[in-house]
């Protein structure tokens, strides 16, 4: 049964559950990212693979396996958010995934079309991806197909176009607000039309450096985080940035967008 703010039928803004992303401090190992996020309140761990040389998903495979990997968060206290799975895809971590629990694992859409190809295009999609839902099903997986600038998965039709073919509970949608601020799409909107079909938000705004971060930039998150609680969203939210700070600047920047989000889901 999946927790968490629908777990009693419905959202509750103080049933909040925050995560990160273990890239934040990819210069460290998984061990001391694990510290440091779970020092800062967080329930959850987003662990990356090696988009820009982050090492700790493959560290996890290589070292810890899923034994290893359960009881590293456990001691820590850490629940298993996500791996995001950009460089290497899904199915080289599928059998972590399981081993560790099962979750939720991310990878991205593919390229853009043009608008009357959306259709036929996110159906040839949906029906690749077919291997990886199995793969899924099999680990106890939900696979989450982020949207991206220039890519598939990039606007409002796209969101809905995604939503009407996909029939299957083990695939759904991670959604990136940093990638429609930048068309100019409403944030709150695409989380409408993703519905029940929603398995990770990045909490991250379209700005430089660790204005991304939710408390930083100027965007008012409220609003994203009333549209989650509308929809029964049930996974954690996970403030984010890419770039690269040293990891006490991090650690700063981040305790600044926990309270922030806390601060703004109180009842």
């Amino acid at each position: 049964m999946r927790s968490g703010w629908a777990a009693t039928g419905g959202a509750s803004p103080g049933d909040l559950r925050l995560s990160t992303s273990s890239n934040h401090f990819k210069s460290l190992s998984l061990e001391e990212a694990c510290r440091r996020i779970a020092a800062l309140g967080f329930q959850g761990i987003d662990i990356w693979s090696a988009y820009e040389n982050c090492p700790h998903l493959d560290d996890a495979l290589a070292r810890l396996g899923g034994g290893g990997l359960k009881d590293l968060l456990a001691r820590h206290k850490l629940g298993l958010c996500s791996f995001s799975c950009y460089v290497g895809g899904f199915a080289k971590y599928a059998q972590l995934l399981g081993e560790t629990g099962g979750g939720v694992a991310i990878q991205g859409s593919a390229a853009p079309c043009p608008p009357e190809e959306l259709t036929s295009r996110m159906r040839a999609f949906l029906e690749g991806l077919k291997p990886l839902v199995e793969l899924a099903e099999r680990h106890d997986a939900r696979l989450a197909i982020e949207n991206h600038g220039t890519a598939l998965l990039d606007s409002l039709d796209s969101f809905k176009a995604f939503v009407d073919l996909n029939t299957s509970p083990h695939l759904g949608i991670a959604l990136a607000p940093y990638h429609l601020q930048a068309g100019g799409a409403s944030v709150e909107a695409a989380i409408r039309v993703a519905g029940s079909q929603l398995l990770f938000f990045y909490a991250w705004q379209n700005r430089p450096g660790r204005d991304q971060l939710p408390g930083h930039g100027p965007t008012d998150f409220r609003p994203w985080l009333r549209a989650l609680e509308a929809i029964g969203y049930s996974g954690y939210v996970n403030p984010f940035m890419h770039g690269h700070l040293e990891p006490d600047e991090m650690s700063a920047a981040l305790g600044v967008a926990r309270d922030y989000l806390k601060e703004r889901m109180k009842p």
